[in-house]
């Protein structure tokens, strides 16, 4: 098994950057970013609508040479290149993981319709890789978990955008199963999500972004776990608070 963590860390060279007026630079946790130190197994990334994760995922994937939209290395992308990697400066183990992919909910219909395309000639070879003959033959969340399951293995680096928009919550404890699968393969994954299930994952690293930039903190300081703890446990007070 190779030594992990593949990706050690990233800064953005702010230096560089001209102007801190447009988009993504104007975005504060961008304009006032410093570096993550990325756990050798799982790091989160966690923050609200706009934050700013999303879009430094975007720019890390281009980055480490995967499309932005999503897939591996050699997947194509219709999205215009990222302002952000120009500035990416990162920290990477001198042995390289043997597999990247970019698992993103955003765009994964249109990854799922490129596999088609890419594997109409050989049917076959896509069956041996995704135990399906299509991707758009199951529901957007059994297809999230045959790409975990089946795609993805040993040795790999991983990156996910809120993987949870596809799935239930009986099927976010399988994925976290998933997860430590491939964490035990020797993976590391770099994870942006709002679920309080994905972000319980153990000895993980949690970074939220915000106002005041990036910084680490607990499970039990993410909001993710604050608000979801608060209405189940008074859901009723809750409904009335915000209904009346």
């Amino acid at each position: 098994m190779q030594t992990k963590p593949y990706l050690s860390k990233v800064e953005i060279r702010k230096d560089r950057i001209v102007s801190f007026t447009k988009f993504p630079f104007n975005i504060p946790a961008i304009k006032n970013f410093s570096e993550i130190k990325f756990h050798e197994d799982v790091t989160f990334l966690v923050g609200e609508n706009g934050s700013g994760k999303s879009t430094f995922l975007e720019g890390l994937s281009e980055w480490l040479g995967i499309s932005q939209e999503g897939g591996s290395r050699g997947t194509p992308s219709n999205m215009a290149p990222s302002l952000l990697s120009e500035f990416i400066y990162g920290l990477k183990n001198h042995k390289k993981p043997s597999d990247y992919f970019f698992l993103r909910a955003e765009n994964f219909y249109n990854f799922v319709t490129y596999l088609d395309e890419r594997y109409v000639e050989d049917r076959d070879l896509f069956y041996r890789t995704y135990g399906l003959d299509s991707l758009h033959d199951c529901s957007h969340g059994e297809a999230f978990l045959t790409i975990l399951s089946q795609r993805l293995g040993r040795n790999g680096l991983y990156l996910f955008d809120e993987p949870e928009a596809a799935l239930s919550p009986t099927r976010l404890l399988t994925a976290l199963s998933l997860i430590d699968n491939l964490v035990k393969q020797g993976s590391q994954l770099i994870i942006a999500t709002h679920s309080p299930i994905l972000l319980a994952y153990p000895n993980a690293v949690i970074y939220q972004f915000d106002e005041e930039g990036v910084k680490e903190i607990t499970y039990e300081q993410s909001q993710a776990y604050i608000i979801t703890k608060s209405f189940v446990n008074n859901y009723k007070g809750m409904i009335e608070l915000l209904l009346h």
